[in-house]
C-alpha cells in the first residue's frame, strides 16, 4: 500500500514540473512588456548631429597706401589769414615735414599774406599807418606735431584712404609793419592720404605775437585756415 502511494506522488510531481516552467515564463514575459521607458535626455548617439551653416561673406579688397620710408614731406598750401586789426586776406606758403615716429613729426613752414586797411585808416581818410611794403605779412614757424585718432576716410563703398587728426605747436618769427616779432603758433589739422606718395591737409592755427602798432601794447591773434598738398620723399 505504501509503495503505491509513493508511486502516485512521484507521478504527480513529474507532471507538475513542465507547468512550473510555463508559469515562470508567463511572469518573465509580462515583466518585459511592462518595463518602463528610460527617463532623462537623449544621449549623443540618439541625437541628430547639427547642420553646419557656411556663411556666404563677400570679401572686400582694400589697398593700404605704402608711404615712402624716408618720412620727408614737402608741400604747398593756400588759405585765408585774419590779421588782427588789418582784416582777412589770402595767404600762401610752403611746408617741410619730417616724421620722427608714427605719432610725432617736425614741421617747418613759411607763409605770406598782406594786411589791409584798419578801421581807423578807413574812417580818417588819407591817413596811412603803414606803407605798402610794411603791410606785407611773412611768418616762419617750426612746430612739433602729434598724430591722434588715426583711421580711414571712405569715398563710396570701395575706396578707403588713410587719415589722421593732428595737433601743432611751436614758435618762430613774423615780419610785419617794418618789424620782426617773436611768434608762438598752435593749431590742429586733418590729413588724408589718397595716394601712396601724396597727402592732403586742412589746417587751422593761430599766430600770436606782441605789438604796439596802434599805440597800445597787446598780444594779437592772427588766425589762419588753409588747404595744402604734400608729397613724400
Amino acid at each position: 500500500m505504501e509503495t503505491g502511494i509513493r508511486i502516485l506522488l512521484l507521478t504527480l510531481a513529474l507532471a507538475m514540473l513542465p507547468g512550473c516552467a510555463t508559469v515562470r515564463g508567463w511572469f518573465h514575459h509580462g515583466a518585459k512588456k511592462t518595463q518602463p521607458a528610460p527617463e532623462g535626455p537623449a544621449t549623443a548617439d540618439q541625437e541628430t548631429p547639427p547642420r553646419v551653416i557656411e556663411p556666404q561673406v563677400e570679401r572686400r579688397t582694400i589697398k593700404v597706401p605704402r608711404i615712402k620710408s624716408s618720412n620727408v614731406e614737402l608741400g604747398l598750401n593756400y588759405g585765408v589769414l585774419s590779421i588782427e586789426d588789418f582784416g582777412s586776406n589770402p595767404v600762401y606758403g610752403a611746408t617741410l615735414g619730417y616724421h620722427i615716429t608714427e605719432d610725432f613729426f617736425l614741421q617747418g613752414e613759411i607763409g605770406r599774406s598782406r594786411g589791409g586797411r584798419t578801421s581807423f585808416e578807413t574812417l580818417s581818410g588819407n591817413i596811412q599807418l603803414l606803407t605798402n611794403n610794411e603791410r606785407r605779412f611773412t611768418y616762419y614757424d617750426l612746430s612739433l606735431g602729434y598724430n591722434f585718432l588715426p583711421g580711414e576716410a571712405f569715398v563710396g563703398r570701395g575706396v578707403a584712404m588713410t587719415s589722421a587728426f593732428y595737433l601743432l605747436g611751436g614758435f618762430g618769427a613774423t615780419d610785419f609793419a617794418g618789424d620782426t616779432k617773436f611768434t608762438v603758433n598752435f593749431g590742429a589739422g586733418y590729413r588724408i592720404v589718397p595716394w601712396d606718395w601724396m597727402a592732403l591737409h586742412f589746417t587751422v592755427q593761430d599766430h600770436v605775437f606782441q605789438t604796439s602798432l596802434l599805440g597800445v601794447t597787446k598780444l594779437t591773434n592772427n588766425l589762419e585756415a588753409r588747404l595744402g598738398a604734400t608729397a613724400f620723399f
